[in-house]
This record gives structure tokens, C-alpha cells and sequence, in this order.
């Protein structure tokens, strides 16, 4: 039997936005993944000390109208569910338990590959998967091709590369825009931003 190939999108999703959606479909067309898991974390530890996060039901509920209809996305509460923080190099290991006969590919934009070593335990993290990464938020491809040889060099990662449009967009982005009253139409799902609207995420 053959091994699946899972895509692995993780991160605080507040609030998910089409650069994230492009991400997961770039990487499940490129790479031909079986599907895209994205998992919302309900306690980031590199978000302590900051902002309040949105409340995970709130986050969970757009992760789900954004992925409507789009049978290979599959939103998961599997960090929601564990108590603590979430890290990844833990959540990683608990999949390759619960599924060996899967092998995992975390998705994430460039400016995390940058980040990844001052995540929890990074020689987890890139022994149990496969990164693809996308260049976005201005960073140029020769810095990115420098940052994930040296990665490779030193871990033995393997690191593969998104070909996205660096769109600009993020979460931090979205949410200043609706607490100064600017439209966030094209920037995430039309259900998504509908239920920003409702329920009046972001407006303090």
C-alpha cells in the first residue's frame, strides 16, 4: 500500500485569510498531497505575553466556512483538544503515532522559515516532516534559498519551495484594517468575512 502524502498547515489562523488558502492549494497541487489538514493552535506560545487571541470556537468556525466545499482542505481540532501549549515538533510526533503510514508535509510562508529555529525544539520539527515553504512578505528568493540550504545543511531538512504570489496579506494586516473601519473584501472568504461582521471580531 502506498504512503499518504498529508499536508500539515498550522498556526493561530486569526483570522485565516486567502494567502493562507492559496498556500494549502499550491501545496496540494504541487506536491500532490492526498489532502490539507489546518490546524488551529488553542494556545500558540509564541503568541504569550501578546494580544488576547480570538477564541479557538471562533477561529475553528471561519477555519470551517473557509474551507466549504473544498473537499481536500479538512480543518482539525487536534491541538484545540490537548491541554497546554501547543508546539509542533509534539503535534508532529502524535500524527506519525496515531497514522504511520502517512508521511507529512507542513506548509508555512517564508517568513516562518526564518522563525524555525527559535521554535521548540527545531531538530523535531524537520526530522518528522517535509517543509514546503512560500516566499512571501517581501523576502527575496535569494534570501530564501539561502536560508533553506543553510536549514538543510544543518538538520538535514528537507525543505521544498511554493511558487505563490507574495500577496502582502496577514492576519495582523486584517485585523488593523477592521479596527480602522477598512474593507477586508478580497482579503479573506466572503462566508469568513461575514462572520467577522456578525459576530464583531477585531473591532477593539
Amino acid at each position: 500500500m502506498s504512503r499518504k502524502k498529508i499536508g500539515i498547515m498550522g498556526g493561530t489562523f486569526d483570522p485565516i485569510h486567502n494567502v493562507h488558502l492559496i498556500l494549502a492549494e499550491n501545496a496540494y497541487r504541487d506536491y500532490g498531497l492526498d489532502k490539507v489538514v489546518i490546524l488551529p493552535n488553542a494556545n500558540p506560545p509564541h503568541k504569550t505575553g501578546r494580544r488576547p487571541v480570538t477564541s479557538a470556537q471562533d477561529r475553528m468556525n471561519m477555519i470551517r466556512l473557509a474551507c466549504e466545499g473544498v473537499p481536500y482542505f479538512q480543518p482539525s481540532e487536534f491541538e484545540m483538544e490537548r491541554a497546554g501549549l501547543s508546539y509542533t515538533s509534539d503535534t508532529l510526533k502524535l500524527l506519525h503515532e496515531q497514522h504511520p503510514d502517512s508521511d507529512y508535509y507542513f506548509i508555512m510562508g517564508g517568513d516562518s522559515l526564518f522563525e524555525i529555529e527559535s521554535w521548540h525544539q527545531p531538530d523535531k520539527i524537520m526530522r518528522q516532516c517535509i517543509i514546503l515553504a512560500g516566499v512571501r512578505n517581501g523576502i527575496s528568493m535569494d534570501a530564501f534559498v539561502g536560508r533553506a540550504y543553510s536549514l538543510m545543511m544543518k538538520y538535514r531538512a528537507d525543505i521544498r519551495i511554493l511558487n505563490v504570489p507574495d500577496l502582502g496579506i496577514s492576519s495582523t494586516m486584517i485585523r488593523k484594517r477592521i479596527r480602522d473601519g477598512l474593507s477586508i473584501r478580497y482579503l479573506v472568504p466572503d462566508s469568513v468575512e461575514q462572520y467577522i461582521r456578525e459576530h464583531k471580531l477585531y473591532t477593539d
